[in-house]
């Protein structure tokens, strides 16, 4: 059964920093590159941040890249997401996601995700980021 959990969300000043997690169970973490997804109130999900199964590559959306740094640990099955320099419209829940062996195309990625895609899987519950302005 696979079981996929985020934490570390909190509420933070603007100009703050966070660092959430993403922990998986149940499947072969080191197989698949994963993803941080988010979604405000009244909006869509988007796409944050890719990291490949090897951590050999990653990508960020415009929107956060120079502020968020994705990173793994495949030997503790945990992907995180630090957050630096945050910004009220980072406000989110904060998801995390399995997007298959390697991260989408570069194209895709700057368009959308494709999502909802079912490629997609291992969805936690998220984990709440607030930022105060």
């Amino acid at each position: 059964q696979v079981q996929v959990v985020e934490s570390g969300g909190g509420l933070v000043q603007a100009g703050g920093s966070l660092r959430v997690s993403c922990q998986a169970s149940g499947l072969t973490f080191n197989d698949y590159s994963w993803a941080w997804f988010r979604q405000a109130p009244g909006k869509e999900r988007e796409g944050v941040s890719c990291i490949s199964w090897s951590a050999g590559s990653t990508y960020y959306a415009d929107s956060v890249k120079g502020r968020f740094t994705t990173s793994r640990d495949n030997a503790k099955n945990t992907l995180y997401l630090d957050m630096d320099n945050l910004k009220p419209e980072d406000t989110a829940m904060y998801y995390c996601a399995a997007v298959g062996r390697v991260c989408p195309r570069m194209q895709t990625m700057q368009t959308g995700w494709g999502l909802p895609n079912p490629k997609y899987h291992s969805w936690g519950q998220g984990t709440q980021v607030t930022v105060s302005s």
